[in-house]
């Protein structure tokens, strides 16, 4: 009876034993709570467990929630055996793998879409250790394209009574939702009713991506015409990471009325002279398209334009002129006004006049001044060169060298440009007076024509004739009136020796001057053959030689030189002639008694003669005093 009782109560404590072991031995399942992936990526959710069986002896399976909540298998894995589901969204794009751990899968997604955002179940059921289950989220993401921002092209006025837009900002195809965020300058800009409407619109592309469009419209203010509209964009990516991007700023045109209104002169700079093109502007400190400008100021008027040129202006232009700013939505004029005053120089008035006639050695003066706004200064030229600084020309002991024409110019320094001018033509009255020509004697060849000039001074301005010494009248070539008188020419054809007069008169007296001109042949010499020129050289034997010269040397001599050795020649002979005269008186070449006759007697020893060289003869031929030759047998 005892012993029964024992068995029974081993029993018994073995089946305790198993039951509690067994407890002990429950599976279990590890996943993350959530997996994201970027949209078109590959996607892998990890399942550990762990069993007294391990993988070998577990059974496996893969379930997605649909929208709609109901589990869905997707995949089946059991030892020897493995398979996706057919006709799931993604049999042909998942597999499932080892970990390399003993308990551990990973179910692999391809090209994820956005419909696989979905929640993944890895469920595992052990022989002993029962059955357990864990899930994971799959999110998806795709980044936004750049966002763009449009403002308005129009002008917005601050009179407007309504809100007006500002602008848009959008961003396309994002995921998750992105948000967008107006700012003004720094501040971000949230709705105020009656002052700031920002209005989101969002759309579901055909993709399941996210585009959104937000508009701005506010009551503009002056201040706004200098601020900076722009948005922020924010949207997710993968890892919780918040990323953000900004467009580029806008401004606005803001139209605010003129509270006030400036003019001036634009152009020219400074003092205004008669002869410039004014320019007068008017501005306001509004900004205001439905403002109307008008200038008016004497006869001159600028309609809706804030510019007023007047070209050409004169002295009667000056004075007032104003600007009108009229607001066409307010219908208020605003304006103000400058003073234009145009400078002058008046025309020179010189006295006595025009012309001033001088007598000769008398003095004269001259005044010049001009009626200006400004103080001038005067100055008198001649020739462009200033012969007096100040109003008054005063000419002394005249002569005609004090004729011409003086120029007097007036200058108001202040402005550039401003300078009148005038002129004095001044005659000095005298009888003619011819300048005396550098040559009056001159020697030309026959057929040759001779330009003859002749400078007369004098006013009136004489008359001048040209005549021969036959009484022929020669006309004029040309003649020119000049300061102090007269500039006459003639041209004379040498047909042989000429003598030509200048006559100059005029009511106070005459003048003539005379030129004489030679007619000279020039004999033209043989070729090669030597010229003989009577030499100026003496030898020591009382004997003067004749040289010779080539025609080159006479051509390079010119004639003036050949007259002068002729001259010389003709002087030396008469001086040889004077002492051959001399000896004879004293009986020096007439023998003892010193009255041998000279035609019958010969040359002695002491004889004078003449040597003749020339280049073609070898033999010096000698001449007594009576002209005979003498042979070389009685030298």
């Amino acid at each position: 009876m005892a012993a029964r009782d024992t068995s029974s109560l081993l029993v018994v404590g073995l089946l305790l034993f198993f039951h509690t072991w067994g407890a002990w031995a429950i599976a279990e399942v590890n996943m993350e709570d959530r997996v994201d992936v970027r949209l078109d990526d590959t996607a892998q959710i990890n399942c550990m467990f762990s069993t007294e069986d391990g993988l070998g002896g577990t059974i496996i399976q893969w379930f997605y929630v649909t929208r709609t909540g109901e589990k869905q298998r997707i995949y089946y894995l059991e030892s020897g055996l493995s398979y996706p589901e057919k006709g799931t969204p993604f049999s042909d794009r998942i597999s499932v793998n080892g970990t390399g751990a003993t308990e551990g899968v990973v179910l692999t997604i391809n090209k994820v879409q956005l419909k696989d955002e979905l929640e993944f179940i890895c469920y595992v059921k052990s022989l002993t250790d029962g059955t357990a289950e864990g899930r994971t989220k799959l999110r998806v993401f795709q980044t936004p394209a750049t966002p763009t921002i449009v403002g308005v092209q129009k002008g917005i006025s601050i009179q407007e009574e309504s809100m007006s837009k500002i602008g848009t900002c959008e961003v396309t195809n994002g995921y998750p939702k992105p948000n967008i965020t107006w700012y003004k300058d720094n501040t971000p800009m949230r709705s105020i009713p009656g002052e700031v409407n920002v209005l989101p619109s969002i759309t579901i592309e055909s993709t399941g991506l996210y585009s959104v469009k937000s508009e701005l419209a506010m009551k503009v203010v002056k201040e706004d015409a200098d601020a900076h509209f722009y948005c922020e964009v924010t949207y997710f990516a993968p890892g919780e990471e918040t990323m953000m991007v900004e467009t580029s700023p806008i401004n606005i045109t803001v139209y605010y009325p003129h509270t006030d209104i400036i003019m001036w002169v634009e152009s020219p700079k400074g003092k205004i002279k008669e002869g410039d093109n004014v320019v007068i502007q008017c501005s306001g400190n509004g900004n205001n398209p439905y403002t109307t400008f008008s200038i008016k100021g004497g006869e001159n008027l600028s309609a809706d334009t804030s510019e007023l040129v007047v070209e050409n202006i004169t002295r009667l232009d000056s004075g007032k002129y104003e600007c009108f700013a009229l607001d066409m939505e307010s219908f208020e004029e605003i304006s103000t006004n400058i003073t234009v005053f145009v400078n002058y120089l008046e025309d020179v008035v010189i006295k006595p006049g025009k012309i001033m006639e001088v007598p000769q050695g008398d003095e004269r003066e001259a005044t010049c001044n001009a009626l200006s706004s400004l103080p001038t200064q005067t100055a008198w030229f001649k020739n462009g060169e200033e012969v007096v600084k100040g109003h008054t020309l005063a000419l002394k002991d005249a002569t005609f060298d004090t004729a011409g024409t003086y120029v007097c110019v007036v200058t108001a320094e202040e402005v550039e440009g401003l300078e009148r001018s005038g002129t004095m033509r001044v005659y000095i009255e005298g009888q003619p007076v011819i300048l005396t020509p550098d040559i009056t004697e001159m020697e030309e060849s026959p057929e040759k024509t001779v330009d003859l000039n002749c400078y007369v001074q004098g006013y009136p301005y004489p008359t001048v004739t040209w005549s021969t010494s036959e009484g022929k009248i020669l006309p004029a070539t040309s003649e020119t009136e000049t300061d102090d008188g007269v500039i006459s020419t003639a041209s004379v054809k040498v047909t042989g020796d000429i003598i030509v007069f200048c006559n100059a008169t005029n009511s106070l007296g005459e003048d003539s001057v005379t030129f004489n001109i030679k007619a000279i042949t020039h004999t033209t010499p043989e070729t090669n053959s030597p010229t003989i020129i009577p030499s100026t050289t003496v030898t020591t034997d009382s004997s003067v030689k004749l040289q010779t010269v080539s025609p080159n040397q006479l051509k390079k001599e010119g004639s003036g030189v050949i007259i002068a050795v002729i001259i010389i020649c003709i002087l030396l002979l008469a001086i040889l002639g004077s002492v051959l005269y001399f000896l004879y008186k004293k009986g020096k070449i007439c023998g003892r008694s010193g009255k041998q006759d000279l035609s019958k007697g010969k040359a002695g020893k002491d004889n004078i003669v003449v040597e003749m060289k020339s280049d073609n003869t070898e033999e010096a031929v000698l001449l007594g005093v009576n002209g005979e030759k003498q042979l070389p047998s009685d030298q």
